[in-house]
């Protein structure tokens, strides 16, 4: 057996844990009474298991293909073409819908966008359980692809330290792909990870629970926590039942979504010094600690009208209103806080939407769940700058920070401002092409945003108005989709798949 299963090409892997995987809405649909949409998974997973075991045994004559390629081509087939089965039970248990706004829903699921394009009150509770499941499956890929396939080969945000020089050819890291077959590295990574994973999106459920929210929801809250998916099946956090306690809770589950650091590398007690030495956190504390205070202190400079002076009440929720939804959006979660409305008043910004929309661009930490530009590269290019400055006023100073810092500083910022100038092309593209559909300018920015940095909850808070997912054009969807497969995958892994030199390794 585990012969067989180490010759099974990734596709077809995850096509059979998918398939597993509609036993639970199942199960669920079964014990809510909900015997259609119970009969609906179940049956789908019958026949998706069996099509699955077809394929299997059909692919065991074909050679492993150990390559660089190989693994960058399976990744995007995943994207695109497994969203066509998870699809398949979505549209049987909706009924009156197309299947490509069930595709379209699987595929913002599966990205951890969290984009819906249903009204959450049209879709059972199983339906939601499926929902979050698919991007809850989603964020474990990101987390094992991460360090299996994108590690080695120097990409998705490990080209900022990474050894290698920037030559234009194959990296040297790819030839790590080669010292072990493509099954064999996602199994043990997998293997490794899972149980993690697992037990992180267990302890916040609890908590959760223990917090008054209910058990469906709070299920569905802690798997688009730790996936930073943002899918909720009650539409938010606004009005829930734990208020401030359960955010606090998901606050604090946020920090695996800003460093690896954090889950990557096990807990210890040497845990705490390495969180503290980590650039990306350091950053992301920066963010959070600055940017309330600017809104909070926006109160006097711009917002003498509003008459909450002496409310030291009003004041605090506030400032957690703002604490908790900036660091929300800067991990690409797109939760809204329920005191987001009294940050909003207190600060006088009616609408702060280029405030989240650079919160997403900047994005989470590298190999995590997180999307967006990633706050190492955001950092890389902050040392090259404050350097660059230095040398204005002191042209024949050496700077220190050691071997990795110079790296840093020099080649990595090299790379993350490509990265950076690429994710901007993209988006203009993005843009214009939403902007042929008929949607304006504001909606295209804020639409092209959401998507690259699967961040689907960003469209209903970052516009003057909120942009609904549901009366978009099927070309608008179409497009949408697209740039969320391109911003989970990053625009440098889809140029190196067509890079000659990869195809030749």
């Amino acid at each position: 057996m585990r012969a067989y299963l180490s010759r099974l090409p990734l596709i077809v892997v995850l096509m059979g844990i998918s398939a597993a995987a509609m036993m639970l809405p199942a199960l669920l649909a079964t014990g809510m009474d909900d015997h259609f949409t119970g009969r609906v998974f179940f049956y789908s997973s019958l026949l998706f298991l069996t099509l699955t075991g077809l394929v299997g045994l059909a692919t065991q004559t074909i050679r492993p293909v150990t390559s660089p390629r190989a693994h960058l081509i399976a990744l995007l087939l995943a994207y695109v073409a497994l969203p066509f089965m998870l699809a398949f039970p979505l549209a049987e248990a909706v009924g009156n819908t197309r299947y490509i706004n069930a595709y379209l829903e699987m595929v913002s699921s599966l990205t951890t966008t969290g984009a819906s394009f249903f009204d959450p009150d049209r879709l059972a509770p199983a339906v939601h359980f499926w929902r979050g499941l698919v991007g809850w499956m989603g964020g474990f890929l990101i987390w094992v692809t991460a360090v299996a396939v994108l590690a080695p080969l120097n990409l998705g945000g490990y080209e900022v330290t990474s050894e290698a020089q920037i030559t234009g050819r194959v990296q040297p890291g790819s030839g790590q792909m080669t010292a072990a077959s493509p099954a064999e590295r996602l199994r043990r990574h997998a293997a490794r990870l899972a149980p993690v994973y697992l037990t992180l999106t267990m302890i916040l459920w609890v908590a959760l629970l223990l917090a008054g929210e209910l058990p469906l929801t709070a299920l569905i809250h802690a798997m688009s926590t730790m996936a930073t998916s943002g899918i909720s099946p009650v539409g938010g956090l606004e009005g829930r039942p734990s208020g401030v306690a359960g955010e606090a809770l998901i606050f604090l589950f946020f920090i695996f979504a800003v460093s690896r650091r954090s889950f990557a590398s096990g807990f210890s007690t040497d845990t705490a010094r390495r969180m503290a030495r980590d650039r990306e956190l350091r950053l992301a504390i920066f963010a959070v600690v600055v940017l309330p205070t600017l809104l909070f202190v926006r109160h006097w400079i711009g917002a003498l009208e509003v008459d909450e002076l002496a409310n030291s009440e009003g004041a605090l929720t506030a400032l957690w209103g703002s604490v908790f939804t900036i660091l929300s959006f800067l991990t690409t979660t797109g939760f809204v806080s329920e005191s987001w409305v009294e940050a909003r008043t207190w600060s006088g910004l009616p609408t702060p939407g280029l405030i989240l929309i650079g919160l997403v661009l900047m994005g989470g930490g590298v190999a995590t769940t997180a999307g967006g530009v990633k706050l190492l590269r955001v950092y890389a290019l902050y040392k090259h700058g404050t350097r660059e400055m230095g040398k204005l006023l002191h042209p024949h100073s050496v700077a220190g920070a050691g071997r990795l810092g110079r790296r840093i500083r020099r080649e990595g910022a090299y790379i993350a401002w490509i990265f950076f100038m690429l994710f901007i092309l993209t988006m203009a593209v993005v843009m214009a092409a939403l902007a042929l559909t008929g949607l304006t300018f504001e909606a295209s920015l804020v639409l092209a945003v959401s998507a690259l940095t699967t961040t689907g909850p960003l469209a209903g808070v970052a516009a003057e108005a909120p942009i609904s997912y549901i009366g978009l054009s099927d070309a608008a969807k179409s497009i949408l989709a697209a740039a969320m497969i391109v911003g989970r995958l990053e625009t440098l892994v889809l140029l190196a798949l067509i890079n000659p030199g990869y195809w030749r390794a």
